[in-house]
């Protein structure tokens, strides 16, 4: 960890030589657009993911000098900490772009202090946090001005080299083998530990630790509710078996270098049939069995984007979804901007339904009905709505700074109606959106009410049915205390406010480590929301479980295998798609 004294010098000194640089991140933190980046611990990632076949430095003639143990080094830290916000090919979504022709403009000294001190719109504060060491700070500011190189192509050769079935369908048990109820499950993402941790949502105990790919970044249950899905940032899939007396990986399989997003079928008389997972590098989707990972068909997603119609290299899979309405999936496909309406009734000869929205898709969920997907265009700053009964786009809405909703929210109102809730990563604002366009058709897919929340930073809203509650993390602010609370609005009084909850200091380790609060999640019955303290992998981290009527402490959930948790997962809202 650096002093304060260090920092204020290196503050000071871009100040006094690069005035151009300081005013660049004055503009930065005003409109606060940088990226939503995550305190993601110290395991690297195992891998190659950012250089070429051969592995060769793509050093820029013009940029600074670095050594090749720094090289490989930056990679691994770029890939785990940047690529997802950045890029692989480091020409933005979410965050800048950051090619060499403007990242050696602001020179070595100013990307060491936006590195080390991060700004309020998201840019973590990696060196402050002591995420980073001085040395990694100072070569990763020499490597971001050199070229980016992308990393070798994922065909279906190397997909079936990774597909492993560890207990075939007809080998797994015909019922369930304990007496837990598989719908009141937990899939807890221990994000930094490459695991997951499967928790009895009625007894608060921890079923089993499973072994996973690294940062999963979702878990899904299958329609039945029987297999948990999980993908991490790596791109390897783990399909867990909950009917096991020790659940545990029945097939496994990696379809990308990078990736975000796995679903299942759902429409009625295609449950289980297959499934779906989307890379972010190769930009790509590919299907699969449902009841053992078999690829069957890769997809790429490269092509023309809705906006300035240029071509672009690298499309991501962002947020996929299951249709209610027709045997599709419902593809996210980020730069592009193109919602892509996978028809799977003949997995053999796939068809695409092209919707076009706006560029930097990213995730969304359904509104109450299960006819309509809204999904954030985070960086356009819209909030695109699909209908999946007609199969085309409704509307386009326009919301606040950086849209990050997760799955969103629902709430029913007396006057609007019922509505969809995003927060939002750079500003305080929570917007909610009219869904209703048969009886309430002047308030329909409008930003009708905006709330203002404890700060910028936001990843997660949630609510439940039976709940009047609204609870908005703010895991990315920069203000610890507001980084370790979780704020509540009532949904019957929105204009008095919010309350807020010190979930970090109620979990005991508010000063042990960043203890960022992350994703409420709610039981099956609706009565508790969960949520995440997350710390480094050496820090003390919790599960902190609230009741939901009386917004009091229920249970804190603490454990040495318990590392870095963040998304949790109910089975039974998951497949439900309950928010």
């Amino acid at each position: 960890m650096k002093n304060k004294s260090h920092r204020l010098s290196a503050l000071a000194l871009v100040i006094a030589t690069l005035s151009v640089g300081a005013a660049y991140a004055q503009q930065d933190e005003k409109e606060k657009t940088d990226h939503p980046g995550t305190t993601e611990g110290e395991r690297r990632y195992m891998g190659a993911p950012h250089m070429t076949e051969a592995g060769e430095m793509t050093i820029h003639p013009n940029g600074p000098k670095i050594t090749a143990e720094e090289w490989a080094e930056s990679t691994q830290i770029y890939f785990e900490r940047c690529a997802g916000c950045h890029g692989v090919l480091r020409k933005g979504a979410t965050g800048k772009a950051l090619t060499p022709d403007l990242t050696q403009q602001k020179g070595t000294a100013y990307l060491k202090v936006m590195i080390d001190m991060g700004t309020p719109g998201g840019m973590p504060n990696w060196g402050s946090s002591g995420e980073m060491t001085d040395k990694q700070i100072d070569a990763m500011a020499r490597y971001l001005q050199h070229n980016p190189s992308p990393p070798p192509e994922f065909g279906m050769e190397k997909i079936r080299a990774s597909w492993k079935v560890h207990v075939k369908p007809e080998d797994r048990p015909k019922k369930q083998q304990h007496n837990y109820d598989v719908d009141n499950i937990f899939a807890v993402t221990l994000r930094d530990s490459g695991q997951v941790a499967l928790i009895d949502g009625d007894s608060k105990d921890i079923i089993s630790i499973v072994d996973t790919g690294y940062a999963v970044h979702i878990s899904r249950p299958s329609s039945s509710g029987r297999y948990i899905f999980t993908i991490g940032r790596d791109g390897k899939i783990t399909m867990i078996d909950l009917f096991m007396k020790v659940p545990k990986t029945v097939a496994e399989i990696k379809i990308g270098t990078e990736a975000r997003s796995v679903e299942t079928s759902k429409y009625k008389g295609y449950e289980d049939k297959l499934a779906i997972a989307g890379a972010y590098w190769p930009p790509q989707y590919v299907i699969m069995e449902g009841d053992d990972l078999e690829p069957k068909k890769i997809v790429s997603t490269r092509g023309i984007t809705v906006d300035t119609q240029e071509y672009h290299p690298e499309p991501r899979v962002a947020a996929i979804v299951a249709s209610h309405q027709h045997p599709e999936f419902i593809v996210n496909v980020k730069e592009t901007g193109k919602v892509l309406l996978v028809d799977y009734s003949n997995p053999d000869a796939l068809t695409e339904t092209t919707l076009e929205a706006a560029p930097f898709l990213h995730d969304g969920g359904w509104d109450s009905t299960h006819r309509y997907f809204l999904t954030a265009a985070n960086q356009s700053n819209k909030i695109a709505v699909v209908d999946s009964k007609e199969r085309e786009m409704e509307a386009l809405v326009d919301v606040t700074k950086v849209p990050h909703p997760g799955r969103g929210a629902n709430l029913k109102t007396a006057k609007y109606g019922p509505v969809w809730v995003t927060s939002a990563l750079g500003s305080d604002e929570i917007t909610l959106i009219g869904t209703d366009p048969e009886k309430h058709p002047q308030q329909a897919w409008k930003a009708v009410k905006v709330l203002k929340g404890q700060g910028g930073g936001s990843l997660f809203v949630k609510t439940h049915p039976k709940s009047k509650n609204l609870w908005v993390d703010t895991t990315l602010n920069p203000d610890a205390k507001i980084s370790q609370s979780v704020a509540v609005f009532n949904a019957d009084d929105l204009e008095a406010g919010y309350e807020v909850l010190p979930i970090a200091e109620w979990a005991g380790v508010a000063d042990k480590g960043p203890a960022r609060v992350v994703q409420p999640e709610y039981n099956k019955a609706g009565d508790e929301v969960w949520f995440s303290v997350w710390s480094g992998l050496d820090q003390p981290s919790a599960i902190v479980v609230v009741d939901d009527k009386t917004r009091k402490l229920k249970k804190v959930i603490k454990d040495p295998r318990i590392k870095t948790p963040t998304g949790k997962f109910n089975v039974y809202n998951t497949k439900h798609d309950i928010y």
